[in-house]
């Protein structure tokens, strides 16, 4: 009885909401929150990313669930770039083909083109997360760790999208996007001082 009475519902909610204004009161939000809620997760992403490979404080269980809070946070940052760029496109503020291929925007093609990158850099990240298991061996695992690290290359890249593509970044912003960097180069010179010394190359 309620199934065929949902799909009613929504289009009236809808409805509701554009004779009330209240939608294009939304896309004004969304036209300047979905990038920064997108920049936030993956930030939070690179960071607990970071905290679920610590051997010296947390343990397994704890490591587990880190990897479980940076899975998650990294699905909810991919679903914001989807609508930060859904958004930006059907704003006008960019096109299709310029949001799809790097660098071919016509009035800001470096500071768009990043974005780009890094949104694909993030994609290739997240798949072949989800496919951990299909890279077995020493050479695949390589080639699957590098190419998760590359993420914090892209996470730089979109940083810089974001604070300059768009309207200027508010004080506290700065703040924490500092914050955030600083965190994030502390935590990773740490994890790749650790890694040289379990693999014996420091004395």
């Amino acid at each position: 009885m309620l199934r065929p009475a949902l799909p009613a519902a929504l289009l009236l909610f809808l409805a509701v909401m554009l004779r009330s204004g209240a939608m294009d009161g939304l896309m004004n939000f969304l036209d300047f929150g979905a990038g920064v809620l997108a920049l936030v997760s993956l930030s939070v992403t690179v960071l607990w990313g970071l905290a679920a490979t610590d051997r010296m404080v947390l343990k397994s269980g704890h490591r587990l669930l880190a990897q479980a809070v940076h899975r998650g946070t990294g699905v909810a940052g991919l679903g914001f770039l989807g609508l930060h760029i859904w958004v930006k496109v059907t704003e006008g503020h960019t096109d299709a083909a310029a949001a799809a291929v790097p660098f071919t925007d016509g009035a800001r093609p470096g500071l768009i083109g990043l974005g780009t990158l890094a949104a694909y850099v993030f994609i290739a990240v997240a798949v072949t997360g989800a496919v951990r298991g299909a890279f077995t061996g020493i050479t695949a695992s390589r080639w699957w760790r590098g190419l998760h690290m590359s993420a914090y290359a892209a996470w730089g890249l979109a940083l810089v999208h974001g604070l300059r593509a768009g309207r200027p970044a508010a004080g506290y912003a700065l703040v924490g996007y500092a914050i955030c960097l600083v965190a994030v180069a502390v935590r990773l010179a740490l994890r790749m001082r650790d890694s040289r010394r379990n693999t014996g190359e420091l004395p």
